[in-house]
């Protein structure tokens, strides 16, 4: 299997196990669902990262997000489909919806205040009152992507 092949399979096998099972999977588990070796999959994590692609936990192989899907609890929830799922920022809750076909309501709060801030997808489009205020400049946002 070539590089780019190995990297579409697991990027698919990451995506469909967060959409099918609602959470990130482990390396192990894409080997296992792709009938891959262990550290080929291993490896194709890290090229994944390496491009922007997932974003790992410090140190580990395992998935903080696989934007826009964030593996771990975060501020932003949005309900979509059937299920809730958190979002790493307020851009990608959005996302969510756009990647799932879905309508959506998304939980969030003002980080200034605290103050629910409601809004959603509804028919395609956005909706609510909201204003994303982002503090990193586009230009700068991997380099703490974390933070961003």
């Amino acid at each position: 299997m070539d590089d780019q092949t190995l990297l579409r399979t697991v990027r698919q096998a990451i995506y469909a196990s967060i959409q099918q099972r609602g959470v990130a999977p482990a390396a192990a588990d894409v080997a296992i669902a792709t009938h891959l070796e262990l550290r080929f999959v291993e490896e194709a994590y890290q090229a994944l990262a390496r491009s922007h692609v997932i974003v790992l936990q410090a140190g580990t192989l395992d998935i903080w997000s696989a934007p826009p899907f964030a593996a771990v609890a975060t501020a932003f929830r949005t309900h979509a489909g059937r299920s809730w799922w958190y979002a790493p920022c307020a851009w990608d809750a959005f996302g969510i919806a756009a990647a799932l076909a879905s309508d959506a309501r998304i939980e969030a709060r003002c980080a200034w205040s605290g103050q629910p801030i409601p809004c959603g997808v509804e028919d395609g489009r956005a909706s609510g009152n909201g204003l994303i205020h982002l503090l990193v400049p586009a230009a700068h946002f991997w380099d703490d992507i974390v933070f961003t």
